[in-house]
């Protein structure tokens, strides 16, 4: 299924602290993807672009992706596309949240069509004349990492990602492969951010996700404090780690980040 085979509508455009988000829904041939796109002044056709995925209790907006990619819209010039997950926002199953995620989650196929419904929302949304086809990141913890990890795997035009709040986990029997999989795959720089009371995942689970990423670049921190506590510190920092990698200016970067001999 192509970009080709799909048609793009756009709904409503809201102006928000300087970032213009506007909501679309992708009719493609098996679902559709509802998702929204932020945008600031100074992002320019063919700009860098970040994708958002959100955690299994919200959707598209889910804090803090609307803090996140309205900074880096606002003032880096960077767009900003985040999709609501396979039951939830616009495309709600029953009551949605984790009480929807949890048996979709168990569900064989739902990665793999949830990576199609990226890769197809970021071919579609690339082929827009204010939008273009610029470098690619990806911001996405919890849930964000559960779909987002084989995402980042499978599209080569993403240079940079941040995931974590997620480990290499044995359930579901047939996620537990495509997980390994996926974070081995990955060769791009990688922001892991970790809470180390996390109630959802144990340390020696998110520890090996960790170790399983084949980047040569990855870079881990951790904090205490249960599942949805990352500190206010960790978003800012991960803007700024991905601002880094995709604005081009490589003396910027080894500067920021350079590790002390």
């Amino acid at each position: 299924m192509g970009a080709d085979d799909s048609r793009l509508e756009w709904h409503e455009t809201n102006e928000i602290d300087g970032a213009t988000v506007r909501e679309f829904t992708i009719h493609a041939p098996d679902r559709p993807i509802t998702g929204v796109l932020w945008s600031g002044p100074g992002c320019l056709p063919g700009g860098p672009l970040v994708c958002f995925g959100h955690g299994a209790s919200g959707d598209r907006h889910q804090r803090p992706i609307p803090r996140i990619a309205g900074q880096l819209a606002s003032t880096h010039g960077c767009f900003g596309l985040s999709l609501d997950g396979p039951v939830h926002g616009r495309r709600q199953i029953g009551p949605g949240g984790r009480a929807s995620f949890w048996p979709e989650w168990r569900r064989e196929g739902t990665v793999v069509e949830m990576v199609r419904d990226w890769r197809l929302a970021l071919a579609v949304i690339s082929e827009q004349r204010d939008v273009g086809a610029g470098p690619v990141g990806y911001w996405g913890l919890s849930m964000g990492t559960i779909y987002g990890a084989p995402f980042v795997a499978a599209e080569p035009r993403i240079s940079v990602a941040v995931l974590g709040l997620m480990g290499l986990v044995s359930e579901p029997e047939h996620y537990k492969p495509t997980i390994a999989a996926a974070s081995k795959a990955i060769t791009c720089p990688v922001f892991f951010i970790w809470q180390l009371e996390d109630e959802l995942f144990t340390r020696e689970e998110c520890l090996a996700m960790f170790d399983a990423f084949g980047s040569a670049d990855k870079r881990l921190h951790a904090n205490p404090g249960l599942h949805p506590n990352v500190p206010i510190e960790e978003l800012d920092f991960s803007v700024e780690f991905l601002k880094s990698f995709l604005d081009g200016n490589r003396r910027e970067r080894e500067v920021m980040f350079k590790v002390s001999e």
